[in-house]
């Protein structure tokens, strides 16, 4: 199974590929309330930031489609909405690019409220439909990076599962081998949630693309044996000078490409910059249940007493990035103030 939509409308409903059951079961879900999207969100059944800024747009309509009342009204109830879904992920910015976006719409409007109800429906699927472009852009300028025969370390998913239906650091390797090179992936198994061995190691096999599932902590150890040549990642957010939140555990990895002089890549759409912050001390970080570490498959792996501390991301500093890659070109380091170059760029 190549192709499948991750994040798409069908019969006025939100329908997303129900990501906890993979890889076991390949199902999608239907939702219609807004409270469900929400929690869909929230429990990851879709992840990945641009496919979280994606479905947030269409829960953004879920939201606001049923309200009756005046103009005046309505704008306060999206402000509502906008509230309760931006804090189901606080670190994905793409999800409040989103909103953002279609809040300005809201902000501006000055018509019939049943207009601007279909409005903001053609917003959300004009986001869902530019995705698909952004990503295969990202592609094309990332897959000059990688050479033939070169093996590629990846971590979390930044595939398909993560973005309307191409990904974007596994669409820089989908790129080059569409382009006739023969790549190798490595890809972690990300704990705690597994995204890496249940998302990313799908996506690969059903691709047929050389695959090798590695526990997170054998990625140092491959580097020094010489088998990784590159790794690419995604991200949540990106700060004005660079500094990168992703899933955790990837600034151990951009330490460890620094320590074997490995090229360490950040594969992003424009709208996963914010530069309202300077840095990454700035970026707010996710921290989610104890379970999630204590339980797999509602399996108990550790004693229910102990402490648990769970942030979702880590940031990697600017320093330790080779380069960026995005839709409209790839920004080498050092960055200095990227805002320069993107801020006009993005919409």
């Amino acid at each position: 199974m190549k192709n499948f939509d991750t994040v798409s409308w069908v019969e006025n409903s939100l329908q997303i590929v129900a990501q906890t059951k993979l890889p076991v079961e390949f199902n999608y879900l239907k939702i219609n309330d807004f409270d469900v999207a929400c929690d869909a969100i929230k429990r990851l059944e879709v992840r990945g930031a641009p496919a979280i800024g994606i479905a947030g747009a269409f829960t953004l309509y879920l939201g606001t489609r049923d309200f009756n009342g005046d103009l005046v009204g309505f704008k306060k109830h999206f402000l509502q909405v906008a509230k309760v879904l931006g804090e189901t992920r606080p670190t994905a910015v793409n999800l409040f690019w989103a909103i953002e976006r279609i809040g300005k719409i809201v902000e501006n409007f000055s018509g019939e409220i049943e207009q601007l109800k279909k409005i903001i429906l053609g917003e959300a699927q004009k986001i869902l439909q530019e995705d698909k472009e952004i990503c295969r852009n990202i592609g094309k300028n990332g897959q000059v990076l990688l050479k033939n025969g070169m093996t590629v370390l990846t971590h979390c998913n930044a595939g398909g599962l993560a973005t309307a239906d191409y990904g974007t650091a596994l669409g820089v390797i989908f790129s080059a081998i569409e382009n006739g090179k023969k790549i190798s992936v490595f890809a972690d198994e990300t704990r705690p949630l597994l995204q890496g061995s249940r998302l990313t190691a799908w996506e690969l096999t059903q691709r047929k693309i050389d695959t090798t599932l590695i526990c997170d902590g054998m990625a140092a150890f491959c580097m020094a044996q010489g088998k990784i040549d590159a790794v690419i990642v995604g991200a949540d957010r990106i700060a004005s000078n660079g500094d990168t939140a992703n899933k955790i555990g990837t600034y151990s990895l951009a330490v460890n490409c620094q320590k074997h002089k490995i090229p360490f890549y950040v594969a992003a759409p424009l709208s996963t910059f914010d530069f309202s912050i300077k840095n990454g001390k700035q970026i707010p970080i996710e921290e989610r249940d104890k379970n999630e570490i204590i339980l797999i498959s509602d399996k108990q792996i550790a004693p229910k007493e102990v402490n648990i501390y769970n942030p979702a991301f880590d940031v990697t500093p600017n320093d330790l990035i080779s380069a960026i890659i995005t839709e409209r070109q790839v920004f080498y380091n050092p960055f200095n103030d990227l805002s320069n170059f993107i801020l006009g760029e993005k919409k």
